[in-house]
């Protein structure tokens, strides 16, 4: 009886890649370059609540038109929260993976903490279930408006944002989860830079100013909504 040889099947390049660490760490920081640009686009629109219901609520509405006449109503919004997820998704499960693989490989802990870490660096983890609780907080208040006070109303974001920034809690959890998205960008930015290639002994600090500055910016741009209900800025 002949014997027969089988060729056991070669996993694809694809999965070769994602099961390598430097795979996950690529994951890593091309999702995060994805949600920082969406980052940069979100305050950029947040900051038009500045020019009045009018403006804000028309910014609203084209979130939902753009696209026209090629898309359909809300298409081009839908293909942003699509890849928006898929990249969300993506960050999470390679920090989780990669962080369960770091732990493997170091099972008991550091006696001493390594001094030169930075508070973002120590934070990231926690930083980034913070903002995985707040992003679904965020989405039930302001889109499908399922915990929103004060009667959420479809097509009105102006009055919906200034409903849920006149409450305590509102603005705590919002600012919280600003400040840690400051970190997150802080750190995660010159992580991305180092990942790809971009970093090296002469840009490194020019990369470590740009992560300081869009932290900053960003954090800032974001807060200023809060403060300004808060303030009676906008009302």
């Amino acid at each position: 009886m002949a014997l027969a040889t089988r060729t056991e099947r070669q996993p694809s390049m694809t999965r070769t890649f994602w099961r390598s660490t430097v795979g996950k760490k690529t994951v890593m920081a091309l999702s995060g370059l994805i949600m920082l640009g969406y980052l940069v686009a979100h305050v950029m629109g947040n900051l038009k609540i500045f020019f009045g219901p009018g403006e804000f609520n028309a910014y609203g509405h084209w979130l939902r038109t753009m696209g026209a006449p090629v898309l359909h109503h809300s298409w081009a919004l839908w293909i942003v929260r699509v890849v928006l997820l898929a990249a969300v998704t993506g960050h999470a499960v390679s920090a989780y993976q990669l962080s369960r693989r770091d732990i493997k490989a170091r099972p008991t802990a550091y006696v001493h903490k390594r001094p030169r870490a930075s508070y973002a660096t120590r934070t990231m983890r926690w930083g980034g279930i913070i903002l995985a609780l707040f992003i679904v907080w965020h989405i039930l208040d302001l889109t499908t408006g399922t915990v929103h006070v004060g009667g959420f109303e479809e097509g009105r974001p102006y009055q919906n944002v200034v409903d849920t920034f006149s409450t305590w809690y509102g603005n705590v959890i919002y600012i919280v989860a600003m400040l840690a998205v400051g970190l997150h960008v802080r750190h995660g930015f010159w992580s991305a830079a180092q990942t790809l290639g971009a970093g090296n002994a002469r840009r490194d600090r020019a990369l470590k100013a740009m992560a300081n500055g869009l932290a900053l910016a960003l954090t800032a741009g974001f807060v200023s909504v809060p403060v300004a209900v808060m303030t009676g800025v906008v009302s």
